[in-house]
């Protein structure tokens, strides 16, 4: 095989003892690829964030739901958070005791609230109105609530989750209200939790939000736990270099946020945080097949099976992802070139990288979508009845197996009423 343009994967090891086009032929394209060495590296990483005693990381399974991966983080002793009775049951299938399961609800139903609440998992609430609507279906229950602490941060404004133009979390004037209700309903309140947004790379807006967490927490006795949230940002743009973001100044200053915060408390209680992007982003490659190259006007177009409805980052966030390249044949590449990579879905907008200046790119190549992992799978979808791929994960020794199936035409049709 020829490695074109393939430096970052080639330095990770990341296709273990196979190779890309191996891979694509055994299981056909398009196809996400997952490293288990990575990916336990990355919970490592967080584990290991702040040196306080009660601490633990809650895995953020909307970034990536796949079962075989829950399993593997839950082996490196993260917990896990849930946002829906979909995520708690495949967590509890994972081997995570109810116990270990946050679940963060926002806008939920009478009826989700019940199925949170007879599977016995944590709870926290988003709003007031929902406090409300949790008491009295579960008067003298336990429940945490979702803190918007006026500061946000994020890649786009879309995913940006506190500040005051987002939907979550209850601002610090309505405190007063959290705590009528929670004495009408007789509820405990346990904990804390926050999330400013995903994909930071800068520590400042976290720890700012983190003071302001901390200030609301000393308003309530008895809490058992505060949550920081997540949000923790990885470097798309590996191949220019980008530098990570720096957790060892973070994790120092946080520690010591933490460590006086507890001193003034006088309790130990937990401290939480909930990544899900930096635990599993970097774990993934998303590979697909060069269907046809073209020329419209002014711009040259790499026509691949790589439709958003396989990666929507890019087409929904303007997300940045590197491409790799990687070729059966030994014929070389003989210049550079602006080219446009494209999917196989029926609109405009249907782009995976634009205006990217990389070596000349045949049809029957083979292109790698570095670092999706995260929000690549569990955002898929059916558009266009197209399948969604196959998941294979490259185990410690090297070795791949699959994970998940790609999907068939019967599947489309499974939940029709013929």
């Amino acid at each position: 095989m020829n490695f074109i343009y393939s430096k970052v994967s080639h330095e990770k090891k990341f296709f273990g003892n196979t190779d890309p086009v191996q891979l694509t032929e055994k299981y056909g394209t398009p196809i996400y690829v997952y490293n288990e060495n990575i990916l336990r590296e990355r919970c490592r990483d967080m584990k290991g964030l702040i040196s306080y005693k009660n601490f633990s990381v809650n895995f953020s399974p909307k970034a990536n739901g796949n079962l075989e991966l829950i399993k593997i983080i839950r082996s490196e002793g993260l917990r896990v958070d849930a946002m829906s009775p979909g995520e708690i049951y495949v967590n509890l299938l994972a081997g995570y005791k109810p116990e270990e399961i946050l679940y963060i609800s926002n806008n939920v139903s009478e009826e989700e609230f019940l199925y949170a609440i007879h599977a016995g998992v944590k709870i926290s609430v988003d709003s007031v109105s929902q406090l409300e609507l949790f008491g009295r279906i579960n008067p003298g229950g336990m429940v945490a609530f979702r803190l918007n602490p006026g500061v946000g941060a994020g890649h786009h404004e879309k995913v940006v989750t506190a500040g005051q133009k987002t939907k979550f979390g209850i601002e610090v004037s309505s405190i007063g209200e959290v705590k009528r209700v929670a004495e009408e309903y007789n509820l405990s309140i346990t904990g804390i939790n926050q999330h400013i947004g995903s994909l930071f790379m800068e520590g400042d807006a976290y720890l700012k939000s983190t003071g302001n967490i901390l200030s609301v927490a000393k308003q309530f006795d008895n809490l058992e736990f505060i949550d920081l949230g997540g949000g923790f940002g990885i470097p798309y743009r590996k191949q220019a270099n980008q530098p990570r973001l720096n957790l060892k100044e973070l994790g120092d200053k946080l520690s010591a946020v933490i460590r006086s915060f507890v001193d003034e408390y006088g309790k130990e209680i937990e401290f939480k945080i909930e990544p899900g992007r930096y635990i599993v982003a970097e774990s993934g490659i998303l590979l697909g097949k060069v269907n046809a190259v073209k020329k419209n006007f002014k711009t040259k177009f790499i026509g691949t099976d790589l439709g958003f409805n396989v990666l929507v980052r890019p087409v929904m966030y303007d997300s940045h992802h590197d491409i790799e390249i990687y070729r059966k044949s030994g014929t070389p590449s003989l210049k550079e070139e602006p080219v446009t990579i494209v999917g196989n879905i029926c609109e405009t907008g249907d782009i995976i990288a634009k205006e990217r200046h990389l070596p000349e790119i045949f049809e029957n190549d083979i292109l790698g979508v570095l670092d999706s992992g995260a929000y690549g799978y569990s955002m898929s979808s059916n558009y266009n009845n197209r399948l969604r791929p196959a998941e294979v994960l490259i185990q410690e020794n090297g070795k791949p197996r699959i994970i998940r199936k790609r999907d068939t035409l019967d599947d489309l049709v499974r939940n029709f009423i013929l």
